[in-house]
């Protein structure tokens, strides 16, 4: 079950062991940054497959997803849409500062408006993947914590604190696997105050390539019932 407008990106096993690393030397942190600043650069589209674990402390459950994610880059926006296609389909769309989940099996589209809250929703949503790492300093802090491998490739381990306490009060810390090849994410968890977590996983990563339009639109029928939750 999808969980929204923020738990639901919190769509998301096990978490790698943590690094008992001590403070890394700041030019470690900002060579990532920086690769992150590079990539961002020149980001146009992204393209992976995903595996989103939603672990829930009081049940000790985890809830696994499995699907495509599609990034791109529109004027000052990066817009998000998630084919979920395991266990049921659902699809998520992250548009104009709008989050719509459709659920075809009741031809239901629930949408949430980020209103204020849009600059930190997109943060959260398209982290990794087409933002800038110095970006990342307004809202977190931010610690490089080695390095370490991930399907074989090796990537940065960073672990973000969010600066303010309602940030905090929806996750209160971000753990982020960056490629430093690509300098983009392979693997995210995000901690919940709860004692929840999220896990992502994104393999058969695709940058910059042609991505149709028709992937930022949901499929609807004629009989498609919208909804509003926030009135």
């Amino acid at each position: 079950m999808i969980r929204f407008p923020i738990t639901a990106i919190a769509l998301v096993m096990a978490l790698a062991a943590q690094v008992a690393a001590g403070p890394a030397p700041p030019s470690e942190l900002e060579a990532v940054l920086d690769r992150m600043d590079a990539a961002a650069a020149s980001f146009r589209t992204a393209e992976a497959d995903f595996v989103w674990d939603q672990y829930q402390r009081v049940v000790q459950e985890t809830d696994t997803q499995k699907g495509k994610v599609f990034f791109r880059r529109r004027g000052q926006e990066t817009q998000m849409a998630a084919e979920i296609a395991v266990p049921d389909k659902k699809y998520v769309l992250f548009t104009e500062g709008k989050v719509r989940l459709y659920q075809p099996r009741i031809d239901q589209v629930t949408e949430y408006s980020t209103g204020k809250n849009k600059g930190e929703v997109e943060s959260f949503l398209v982290l990794g993947f087409g933002g800038r790492g110095h970006d990342l300093l307004k809202s977190f802090e931010v610690r490089y914590a080695g390095s370490e491998a991930i399907g074989g490739v090796k990537t940065a381990r960073l672990e973000l604190q969010p600066k303010t306490l309602k940030m905090r009060g929806v996750f209160e810390r971000i753990v982020l696997w960056i490629d430093w090849e690509r300098g983009v994410s392979l693997q995210q968890q995000f901690f919940e105050p709860s004692g929840d977590y999220r896990l992502a996983q994104y393999t058969n990563i695709r940058l910059n390539q042609q991505v149709a339009d028709d992937v930022f639109r949901l499929k609807t029928t004629s009989k498609t019932k919208f909804v509003n939750p926030q009135g």
